[in-house]
C-alpha cells in the first residue's frame, strides 16, 4: 500500500499552508515555488480541498488560501479522502486482484485509520521542531493614488505678442 502523489502534494502543500497562513491568506504560486509543484496541479488540489472545507479562498489583491479549520481538526485522512478517488474506484489493473482485493482493502482502511490519528497540526509542529526556516511575507506595498498635480498659475505673459502688449501699457 502506498500514499498517491495527489496524496502527498496535497499534504505537503497544507503543511506549507499551515506554516504560513499566521501573516494572512497564502497564494498557491508561492507554495507552487517552495514544493516544487505544479501550479495548474495545485489548483486542481486545492479545487477538491475547497469541497471538502479543508481550505478557503480569499480574492483578490491580498487573496490566497487559509485553512478551513482548525489544523488541529485536520488528519492526514481528511486531506487524502479529499484528492484520492476511492480505492473501490480504482483502475481495472488495480480491480484485477482478483481474491487478494480483500485484503489490498483492507490494508487500505488501516492506512487510513492511522492516518485520521496524525493531525495537521502535528506535521507542522514536526517541521517547525526541525527548523524549518519561515521567510517573512513581502510586504505589500500600499496602493496611493496619483498625487493631483495642480496647473501652474502665471501672470507672466504666455507669447511674443502678449509680451509686447504688456510692456505698450
Amino acid at each position: 500500500m502506498r500514499m498517491s502523489t495527489k496524496g502527498r502534494f496535497a499534504v505537503n502543500a497544507l503543511i506549507d499552508l499551515a506554516l504560513r497562513e499566521p501573516a494572512g491568506p497564502v497564494a498557491l504560486a508561492t507554495i507552487s515555488q517552495r514544493q516544487q509543484i505544479s501550479l495548474s496541479y495545485l489548483e486542481q488540489l486545492f479545487s477538491r480541498l475547497r469541497k471538502d472545507g479543508l481550505v478557503e479562498s480569499t480574492r483578490g489583491p491580498g487573496g490566497g488560501y487559509t485553512l478551513g479549520r482548525p489544523a488541529e481538526r485536520i488528519t492526514v485522512a481528511d486531506i487524502v479522502k479529499a484528492v484520492d478517488e476511492p480505492f473501490e474506484d480504482q483502475t481495472d489493473e488495480e480491480r484485477s486482484l482478483g481474491m487478494s482485493r480483500a485484503l489490498w482493502l483492507r490494508l487500505n482502511a488501516v492506512m487510513l485509520e492511522h492516518m485520521a490519528t496524525i493531525t495537521l497540526a502535528n506535521l507542522v509542529q514536526e517541521q517547525k521542531d526541525s527548523g524549518v526556516s519561515i521567510e517573512p511575507r513581502p510586504a505589500r506595498r500600499a496602493i496611493t493614488p496619483q498625487p493631483v498635480v495642480k496647473p501652474v498659475r502665471t501672470t507672466a505673459p504666455n507669447s511674443v505678442f502678449a509680451l509686447a502688449r504688456s510692456l505698450g501699457d
